[in-house]
This record gives C-alpha cells, structure tokens and sequence, in this order.
C-alpha cells in the first residue's frame, strides 16, 4: 500500500466531495464529509483487497466461507483508518478542511446487521482472518431494517420500530448486479430416471453487496458478501394500468420481506416460514457462489474439499448440508453417498448454545412446503446415518420434527464449541450420543474478540498506556500483554492506570446527562450489564438485588455503602414476552430510585435505550464491574466478558462459558465469584419447590419480591409483574432465588474490594495483562489448525 500522508488524503477528499458527492466545500454538510471521507478511505482499503484477492487465486489456495445470519460489525470508518495507521493524517487532513473529525466518525450509522454476541463474534472473526492472511469470504443477509430500534415508552416498556441505517447510502459497499442467483421456494419434485428434478413455486432474485474487510496494517483484506432480496420481476405495469397501484408493487413488497428484518417474530405460521425462507435464502446463494467460484479454478468436483471449508454459524445455515448435496447430486451427477462424504468433508459447524429452544426444529410439514426436495434429502440422510450406525439414539427427524442441531452435527466434519466448559458439555449433553458415534468430531475452539476495536480503538487512552510502557505491537500479539505485569507493581503506573479509567467514566457520565438527563457521579463504580435480554442471563437476578440494596440503603443510609450507578443495555425479541417483562421491570426501578432522595447519591439506574456496537464502545472502557451472571451451564462463552475484563473491568460472575477460563486467567483472587456450579443446578432444580425454599431462606430477596408485588414500582398496581414474581415462586428454571443470596454476599465484597481504590486498580490491571488470550486471533489460529486445515498468505 503506498503511504498517505494528510495532504495527500485531504487532496483525496476534495475530489471525492466534488466527484462522488457533487458538492464543492463550501457547502458540504457533515453527511457530505463523511461520505467523501469513506470513499477516501475505501480506496485506500481497495487496494490490498485486489492484491489478496489476485494472491489467493495464483496460489489456488483453500478459502473459508463463514456463513452467519449476523455480523454486528458497527461503525466500519474510524476502525478501518486505525487499521491502515492514517488516523492522525485523517484527523488533521479534516480539520484542516475546517470539519471536526470526531463529528464525521459520529456522523456514520450503525450497520443493523444483529443483534447480540453471535453477530459480534462473526465481525471479530472476519478481522482476525484479515489481520492472519486467511482467505476468506463471509456470507449474510443484507437486512433493511436489522432487528429493530428499541426505545421505551412512558411506561417503561419496550418499543420496536424499524432501524434505518440504509436510508442513506451506504459507502463501504460495492453491488454486484452480475453475482444474482435465482433461489426458489415450494413446489413439486419429480423423478426423472434416477434423478430428482425440483421445480420451485416461487422464487426470488439473490443480488450481492461485497464490503472489504482490511486488517491490521493494511497487509490482507476479506470480502463480506451480504445477499439482498429482490423479485423476478420488479413491476407489474399491466396491473399499474388497471389502477391496481398496490398490486403492481406486491412481487418487490413480497421479496424484498426476505432481506428486511433480521430474526422476525416467529410465534406465528407466516413468521416462522419466513425465518426458514431467510435462512434457505443466504445459504442457497452463498453455495452457489462458492460453487461458481471453485469451478473457475477447478473441473473436478472431489476437490472441493480441499479448497473449500465452509463454517456454519449456528444452526441458522444448517440447510447448507441438504442443499449442498442437492446441488452435487442433483445438478451435477455427484452420486448420492458420495455427494453426502463431500459435503461433510466441506462443513463445520460451531454449536453456541445448549438451549433447547435455540438448537432450532423446524416442523417437517414446513419443511417439505418451503422446501420440498431438501426434506426428500434429509430424510435420505437420516436413514444413511442409521444405516452406518444401527445402534444410534438421536435422529434428525423425530416428533414430526427436523432437528437442525442434529443436522448440523450429522453433516458437518468438525463441530465445536465455544469455551472450554461448554465444549465439555456438549459432548457429555445435547450431543452426547452422537459424540460417542463419532470420538474427535467434537473440538474446543474458545472465543475471543479483536484487540483492535475493543482496546486499542475503543479505548484509545489505555491503549497508548500500553505503547508507553511496553511499546508497540501487541495490536497483533496480545499476548504481549502479560509484559505489563513489572510495571503494574508500580505506584506511577497504577495511578496512570487510574486515570484513564476515570477519563473514560468522565466521558459516559457526560454521554449520559446529555442522552438521557440523568446525573451521575464518574466516582461512583459503574456496575454494568449489558447483552441481549434472556431469562438465563438473569439481568432479573440484578435487577432484584439493586431493589435488595436499595431497601438497605434506605433502611441505614449511613453504614458506609459503596456508590454504585447500575447500567443495563440489551433488548428483548419482540416475542419473548418475559424478557420484555424484566426490561419493563428494570426501568421502573430506574423510574423509583433515581427519584429517591434519600438514596441516589449512593444508587443510581441508568439503562439507554437500543444498545448496539457504538454505544458498547462508549461502556466498556468505563466499566468498573463487569455483570457475568448467567445460570451456570447455560452461556455458551460470552465475549462482552472478555471485552470488559481487557478494558480492566473486574467480574461477578458464575462459572459459566468463557468465565470459567477469564476467572483462571486473570486469577481467583481478581475474580468475583458466586452461584452454583452447572452440575449443582441440574440437582437443585430435581426439587420442585427449590424457589420457594430459597425464598423462605432469604429475608432481602422476600422483601424485594415483596415490593415488586406491592406495586412499589408500578404506581401501586400489584399485578403489574405478577407474572414475572410467579415465575420466580412456582418454577424459576434458571435458579435466580437459590444463587440470591450468594449474589448480595459477592456484591458486598464489590463494595469492600471498592474501598481500597489501589488494590482495585491493581486488580483491574492485572484483569488487562492477563486478557491476552483472549484475541480473536487466537481463535481463528485454533480454526485455522483444528477445523479448516488452511494455512495462512501472509
């Protein structure tokens, strides 16, 4: 890449504002700058991605396809001018055309392309790939309108409306008109001979969005190919002229609900056949693709696997077995056993959770109307598995049902979890059976997340602490980090340390009096939850214990009480109606609190609405307690905790997915622990009054139950939560009642540890030094090695 300095990007600029944007300086607003900016700095992105690309097909090397229905990839302008080292010549190229560079940072949308830790995870991976020279593509929906924008209304409830991000034009993405498949839906099969003929009901149009995706330095770039929905046919102008204005339009209406809502509500028929129509949608494209692009270079089929990996995301791609062997078998002659030992040889897929709701089952009556022929395979598959393997126990289909984990499992090479205690259970749980059917199949591949956004761009104070003392390149080694231990046993580091830390809290503190007109103190902790609402995350288990404390602090205000702001960020899906429920909950606590004289010096709840990847670059850095609370055995790994704990964030948490590895890291002794292990909650929940002993055993969490049903925070109406406090009596499945009270003890040893401000900046710092492990180019190296047999370009 040739070097740029500021003249020269500021040069570049202007001809973008005069050319791409058709406006001269003067005029320019801040959309105009931003955009100009972007294009400047694409064109600089363009360049190693021409280069990776050109070098990957002169190797004939083997490419990974990361197939995901989210990449939650944020704001793409400010991390890909750090990746590339213009960030000083760009901010002085802006200001010097009279523009603040943070407002034109500022100034770019969110991409609303998911929603929690998955989609995160997948953006993490696609810049590891970059950074290691892995070739590879990343393939997803280019949703209109994402999950949705959450506010909240006066009564403290969830509202969801339509996220915009595209109303402007996107300038990191490149259409490509000329990559389209035809993916079609419905119908009937045929036989003809020996072969099977599908003929699809209804169809759309697959059109590719490419975004380059440059890693550290600039040395290698990736392709994020994102599918948008499109009609056959776009208008019908007969119908236009019969005044059927609504009916003319429907064919595009009708497509385009593909692409437009990532996860739509699917407690109903029609949105339960979208979910299965969006997920065959970008898998079957993306396949396609992948095939055109292998037989580019290639005439034989059986080398596939060895220049194709291909790595599901969940269970969301797992049509991606049946379909592929369709398009072997069916389209291009591959026999039916063989095409299936190809496929297999392709695949992997990574398990994220061991939820039985999420390991998705779709009924075979949807399966075999939205696609006929791929429910013919699957039971083809099915009955080959049994045949291989007479004495299995679990079968794809079962119960009228397709079981998509077992799918995946089934037609996959390599199958791995995401920590080391969700691995462990995996094997000995939901797949149990078919992990005895097939030793070795089942790898640990643990988490991680990317030094570049979630350090040394989101907390860019830290980060230069950091290059001071044990200088530059851990961006890329982050096990470098451990070398800040010498310095972290000195006074002057610690206070330096400090200092950023209160610098990042100053800011959040102003963030949220201007966002929305609270007051907080930046020398209180900052106690923070933030992740996708979920029953086994248990934000109801914090809620109730700041209701717990704020009685306490009530009923003795002068007993010497840590000062705590509690902030929570996360939404619900439309249907989870309990999840909604302690959303609700949580602000009207917020409503109750904040308003208590007595009591807000010393407790505060703050919980900003439509949390997303910008705002959690606002948090993290300026978190002093990181909330990892979840029932144990339940989260697969988690990366917001490894995000907070190398932003020097200390924990409470369970033993719990990736807590488990932070907490023998990072060590005990920086680690705050409670709750019961994952085998002790299988026990406790044997009793089916667990809850209601726990409550008769516990004082504080009667009296906060209590209040709840008083209607202390529902303007005096006791039914208000009566559903949610029912649910904690009567069956409380993720065990908030019997790890209560070893919650409030750990939060009392918060308090203490909290006093001590140098031992607990010395704890934060070390909980940053011995994070290096947990780089996302840690991970892909693991990938790289256990599940995909590729090496790296660079």
């Amino acid at each position: 890449m040739l070097p740029m300095n500021a003249n020269d990007l500021r040069e570049a600029i202007l001809k973008h504002l005069e050319f791409s944007m058709g406006k001269d300086l003067a005029h320019a607003s801040v959309y105009d700058m931003r955009m100009a900016l972007t294009l400047a700095i694409r064109d600089k992105v363009v360049e190693p991605w021409f280069r990776a690309t050109r070098a990957t097909y002169a190797a004939q090397a083997k490419r990974v396809y990361y197939l995901s229905m989210e990449f939650l990839i944020g704001r793409l302008l400010e991390d890909a001018i750090m990746n590339i080292g213009l960030t000083e010549a760009a901010r002085e190229a802006v200001q010097g055309l009279g523009h603040d560079f943070r407002t034109l940072l500022d100034d770019e949308p969110d991409a609303a392309l998911g929603n929690g830790g998955l989609g995160r995870l997948a953006a993490c991976f696609l810049d590891s790939m970059s950074t290691l020279g892995c070739p590879a593509y990343g393939y997803g929906i280019r949703y209109e309108h994402g999950l949705f924008r959450q506010s909240f209304g006066p009564d403290g409830r969830q509202v969801e409306t339509a996220e915009d991000w595209l109303r402007q034009s996107h300038g990191w993405e490149f259409e490509r008109p000329e990559a389209a498949f035809r993916i079609g839906f419905g119908g009937a099969v045929a036989e003809n001979g020996r072969a099977a003929v599908w003929t699809p009901e209804d169809a759309v149009i697959a059109k590719a969005y490419d975004t380059p995706v440059i890693g550290w330095q600039g040395k290698w770039a990736n392709t994020l190919r994102l599918w948008g929905a499109e009609p056959l046919s776009a208008f019908d102008l007969a119908a236009f002229n019969k005044g059927d204005f609504q009916g003319a339009a429907a064919p595009e209406a009708l497509a385009r609900t593909i692409s437009r809502v990532l996860y739509p509500d699917d407690t109903t028929a029609p949105g339960k056949e979208l979910r299965l129509k969006q997920e065959f949608f970008f898998t079957a494209a993306s396949l396609r693709d992948i095939l055109r692009r292998f037989s580019a270079e290639h005439s034989e089929l059986s080398a596939l696997p060895s220049r194709v990996a291909i790595q599901m995301n969940d269970t969301h791609p797992a049509i991606a077995g049946p379909e592929l062997v369709r398009l072997l078998h069916d389209e291009r002659g591959m026999a039916f056993e063989q095409a299936v030992d190809t496929a297999r040889a392709c695949l992997g897929y990574t398990n994220h959770t061991l939820l039985p709701e999420a390991l998705e089952r779709w009924s075979e009556s949807l399966m075999a109307q939205v696609l006929p022929r791929h429910m013919q395979i699957i039971e083809r598959i099915d009955d080959l598995h049994a045949r291989q393997f007479p004495a299995r126990k679990s079968r794809i289909l079962e119960g009228g049902e397709v079981k998509m984990g077992e799918l995946s499992f089934i037609m996959a090479n390599r199958v791995n979890g995401v920590s080391a205690l969700h691995t462990e259970l995996v094997k000995s749980t939901v797949f149990a059976d078919l992990n005895a059917l097939h030793p070795g199949r089942i790898v640990n591949e643990t988490n991680g997340v990317t030094p570049r956004r979630w350090l040394k761009g989101a907390n860019p104070g830290l980060s230069a602490l950091i290059t001071e003392t044990i200088g530059a390149g851990w961006e890329a080694n982050l096990d470098r980090l451990r070398a800040l231990e010498p310095a972290i046993e000195t006074r002057a580091f610690r206070d330096a340390f400090g200092a950023v830390k209160a610098e990042n809290k100053a800011h959040l503190a102003e963030w949220i009096g201007r966002e929305m007109g609270i007051s907080v103190d930046p020398r209180a902790m900052f106690d923070v939850q933030v992740k996708r609402f979920h029953e086994y995350k248990r934000q109801h288990l914090n809620i109730l214990e700041t209701i717990a404390l704020w009685q306490a602090i009530r009923a003795n205000p002068n007993a010497g009480w840590a000062p705590r702001v509690k902030i929570f960020g996360g939404k619900a899906a439309p249907g989870y109606v309990m999840a909604k429920e302690i959303i609700h909950l949580i602000n009207n606590v917020a409503r109750v609190i904040n308003a208590d004289k007595v009591t807000r010096d010393l407790l505060s709840v703050v919980y900003p609405p439509n949390y997303n990847v910008t705002m959690a670059e606002r948090l993290i850095p300026a978190a002093d307690l990181s909330e990892q609370i979840s029932t144990a055995g339940k989260e697969a790994s988690g990366t917001g905790n490894m995000k907070f704990s190398l932003n020097g964030a200390l924990t409470i948490g369970t033993l719990d997915g990736a807590n488990v590895e932070i907490r023998e890291l990072v060590g005990p002794e920086n680690f705050f622990l409670f709750g019961m292990t994952a085998d002790e909650v299988v026990e406790r929940r044997k009793d089916p009054r667990h809850a209601a002993h726990a409550i008769d055993a516990s004082p504080r969490l009667q009296q906060a139950i209590a209040a709840i049903d008083a209607g202390q925070f529902s303007h005096g109406d006791p039914q208000t939560y009566r559903a949610l406090t029912d649910n904690l009596r009567d069956h409380d499945y993720f065990t908030v009642c019997a790890d209560f009270d070893a919650y409030w003890a750990a939060q009392r040893q918060v308090d203490a540890a909290w006093f001590d401000a140098d031992r607990w900046t010395h704890m934060a710092a070390l909980n940053t030094a011995r994070s290096g492990w947990f780089s996302s180019d840690r991970t892909i190296q693991g990938y790289m090695r256990d599940v995909w047999a590729i090496r790296p370009m660079i």
